[in-house]
Formats: structure tokens, sequence, C-alpha cells
């Protein structure tokens, strides 16, 4: 490619960025990572009717926490910038105008009322109203009226919006990178609206020049823009201008497969559907990746298999490795299922690599949290638990134990361990690790297993009681390793309350 790739992200602020924008704006960093490319943030706020406070703050926070930052965009200016749309409405007026003078845009002074009426005498008919080709010489509009009538109209302030002239009798060979050649009829397309009433350009209008003037040369975005696909190739080309390379990304879908995965479904069905947790300004809450525990580098992964796969038994891969594998040919066009236990398989899997110091860490302010305060070497207790968990949660659910001396014993397994001489062989212990110096997790293994074998004791009749003495329930890592940990005081504390609780 000898042009320098540029791509951008472009969303609007209506709302927290759902995921669905997070695989898109992902793809579009792989895409320009791969090619030594840039990655622009252009918000999309031209119609501030939808404009929610706080979503752009969202959307950039989203993607640094993903770690997939953008190198142009707002808060980094750069030679293309404002990049705000409604920072750059001054613009796309002469853009518009420049139409009109081509021939290919129109003023149209229909009023809404009017359109509204056509509609409903189409649908009377059994018809579907169009404006285009076929009805526009016989509508309210600067084809019908003469130069004069048209700037008099103007000029006494009727409203009117401008609208493109789509050509007629034209088959469009249209090329997208993902779905290949499509032919699209001119004369089943309707004349769009570019500019409104209200000084504001249409997403349509505003996305072609800014995308000319950010000099983007890939338009990498999701499957429901397809159908404008054809009217921004004919804005190119009434302009003038080269257009960029197209790829549309599939759909993803529900878990069950059928329709588009919304805002609601996860909260119906229990996972996150936005990267960061978003509230309302009504007040309701939506759960966020990032606030469930997940790490950012399992969610892109994640993302990265919604609609794309590396073509060899490879899943985990790492962010340069995704940039290294990324091909936009390996894109699928069939929607992509939504998968809530792949997205936990996925955590799981870079939950194990986190150094253990740092998952201390983690779970030291998760305790903190939850007001458990504790001298014991949490370092030590993560590694031994990390196996078994998905989120640092789970740590807590695992080993809470550790923290906290067991109250009860599960009834099934007391009724299997507990025996006449269970207490004597529990007080046997207890001698053992008060002569021990080496409270060592090894040295205590070998004395409590070398006195089991040299009095021919079965090792379930000691280490049952003595799991369930320690633990409460048949749970947990080595008996060993959790006497290490909990030390010589606690551990025969707790021995030795269960001897009470057998007497």
């Amino acid at each position: 490619m000898s042009q320098k790739v540029r791509v951008r992200f472009a969303p609007s602020p209506t709302g927290p960025l759902h995921i669905g924008g997070g695989r898109t704006a992902l793809f579009n960093y792989l895409f320009a990572k791969k090619h030594g490319g840039d990655f622009l943030l252009r918000i999309e706020d031209t119609d501030q009717n939808r404009y929610v406070e706080g979503a752009e703050a969202y959307i950039i926070e989203a993607l640094n926490w993903l770690n997939i930052p953008y190198d142009e965009g707002p808060r980094k200016e750069a030679n293309c910038g404002p990049y705000r749309q409604s920072e750059r409405k001054e613009l796309y007026r002469q853009y518009a105008d420049a139409l009109i003078e081509s021939g290919n845009a129109y003023y149209a002074f229909d009023t809404a009322e009017e359109l509204d009426a056509h509609r409903k005498d189409h649908e009377a008919k059994g018809k579907t109203f169009i404006y285009n080709w076929h009805n526009r010489l016989k509508l309210k509009n600067s084809l019908v009226f003469s130069e004069e009538e048209t700037q008099q109209k103007i000029a006494n302030g009727e409203e009117y919006v401008i609208r493109f002239k789509t050509p007629e009798d034209e088959t469009l060979h249209l090329n997208d990178i993902i779905r290949g050649e499509m032919q699209v009829e001119t004369n089943i397309l309707d004349d769009k609206v570019l500019f409104k009433s209200d000084g504001m350009p249409t997403y349509h209008l505003a996305n072609i020049v800014d995308d000319h003037l950010m000099k983007i040369t890939h338009v990498i975005r999701g499957e429901e823009w397809l159908p404008s696909l054809a009217l921004h190739v004919l804005l190119y080309r009434a302009f003038g201008w080269n257009a960029p390379q197209f790829a549309h990304l599939p759909l993803i879908l529900k878990p069950t497969g059928n329709g588009k995965l919304s805002k609601r479904d996860g909260d119906k069905m229990g996972f996150p559907v936005f990267p960061l947790e978003w509230k309302t300004a009504e007040g309701d809450l939506f759960s966020g990746y990032r606030e469930d525990g997940y790490l950012p580098e399992a969610v892109v992964n994640m993302l990265a298999f919604l609609g794309w796969n590396p073509g060899t038994e490879q899943e985990i891969f790492s962010l340069e490795e995704l940039i290294s594998a990324f091909e936009l040919e390996r894109v699928h066009k069939a929607g992509a299922k939504f998968d809530p236990e792949k997205t936990k398989w996925f955590q799981h899997q870079y939950l194990q690599t986190v150094d253990d110091v740092k998952l201390a860490g983690e779970f030291g302010e998760f305790l903190e949290a939850k007001k458990v305060s504790t001298a014991l070497n949490l370092t030590k207790i993560v590694s031994l638990l990390k196996e078994r968990a998905t989120f640092v949660t789970d740590l807590w659910e695992q080993g809470s134990f550790f923290f906290e001396a067991p109250k009860t014993y599960d009834t099934k397994a007391t009724e299997k361990a507990f025996k006449a001489e269970t207490p004597e062989f529990l007080q046997i212990v207890v001698s053992i690790l008060n002569t021990s110096e080496d409270f060592s997790a090894g040295n205590l293994s070998e004395k409590v297993k070398g006195w089991i074998t040299s009095e021919n004791i079965g090792f379930g009749k000691v280490m049952m009681p003595l799991r369930l003495a320690l633990v409460g329930e048949m749970k947990g890592p080595d008996v060993f390793d959790i006497l290490s940990i909990l030390g010589k005081k606690e551990s025969i504390s707790r021995i030795e309350k269960a001897i009470d609780f057998m007497g």
C-alpha cells in the first residue's frame, strides 16, 4: 500500500460504547497498526437531539481501557482536526453548495406534513413513497422551480433541505473487502437529504467530507451501513474524489443466534454488553466488563474472534499477535454469535498469566473493600487458588477459609470423616505441629505423612478430618499448604476446635 493507511472509528455520542462498537474500533486499530498506519477517533455529533452528556468521555475511557488508544482525535489534535463534527459545521455548507453548483444536488422545499401526506397516500394504494427520479419533478424543489423562484423562496426564509440527485438508469459496481463485488441499480435509491433546514449536515454528507479531508484510506464499519454504500460511492464520484476502500463487518448476534445483540440482552441474560459500567440520566445501571472483573486483554481477545479467525487452532492472542495475524479478508460475512461462556473462558486463561504479586495486590484491595484484615501471605494464597479462578472474586469464594475459621462443618463430610478415633489422631497432629520449628508445607507433609505411614493408619482417616478442621468442608488446595499459610497458632486453634466439636 503506497499511500499511508489511515482509518477512523466514528461513533455518535448517544450513549455508552456497545461491544459491537468496541469490535469495530478494535478491527480498525488492528488494521492500522498492522500496516503502520494511523487510527483516528471522530465524534459524529451532528444529531444534537440525541447527544448524551458523558458519552464522549466514556468512549475515550473505554478505548484506553481496552488498550487500543487512538492516534488522532479529541484531546489529541493533529492536522486534520477538529475531530468533533459539531465543531466542523462551518465546513459542510460549502460542500453542499458545491454539489448544487455541479448539478449533483438540489434544494427541496417540501414540508414534513406534505411528505407525510404523500407517504400515507402511497400506503393507501399499497405502494412505498420514495423521493427520487420517478417523482422529483412533481414535487417542490429547485429542479421544478426557476432559479429566480428558488432564490426568492430562500430569501423569504422558507425552510428547505438539500437533497442528492441520484443518477438514473445506472448499475453501480461496488466492491467490499469482506463481501466482494456487489451491484446496485441506482433507480431503487432515494434522493437522500444531505443538508438539513437547521444548518447541520446529515450523516451522509458530513461522513464523506470528513473522511476525504482526514485522508481516510479504508472505511471499516458495521454491516448496518451497507445500504448507504451506494450513496457514499456516488457522493465521492460527484465530488471528483477517490473513494476509500470499504469493509463492512458482520453483525454481532444474541447468544441464541436470532437477532442483533442489544444492550438489554446482557442484563436479561446476565452478562455485560459494554466495556465499562454506564449509568443513565434516569438512574438505570448497565454493567461493564471492567467492573465485573474482566481483564482488558481477555475482552480484546474475545472481541477479535467475533467474526474473524486466524485460520489456525490458536485462540489466545496478545494484542501484538492479533496485529500481526489480522487480515480483513479473514473476517466472515455471516453474523457472529456472542457467547458469554467463551468470554469467561478467555478471562480464565488470562487470569492464569497474571503475575501472582500483581494478582495478590488486586485481591488485597478486594479484601480491604470487604473489611477483611489479614497478615497472611496473599501472594502464596493466590498462587494456590488461581488455577480454579476466573475472577479475583473467585479467590474469595475458594479461599475465604484462610481469613475466617470455620464456624460449622459440612454435615455429609463430618458423617464420613469424624469417627471415634478421630480426636486422638488429630491430637497427635497437634503435637507434631507444636514441635515443628520448620513450618513449611514440605516439612509438615513429611512429618505427618511419616507418622501415618509408620502407624499403618489409612491416610483418609487423618487427612479428611484435618481438612474439615481447617476449612469446614472438603475443598481447597493441599492441606499442608493451608497449614503452612495459616501458621502454627491458627492451625492448632482450628484443629482443637474441631476436637471440641466432636467431644
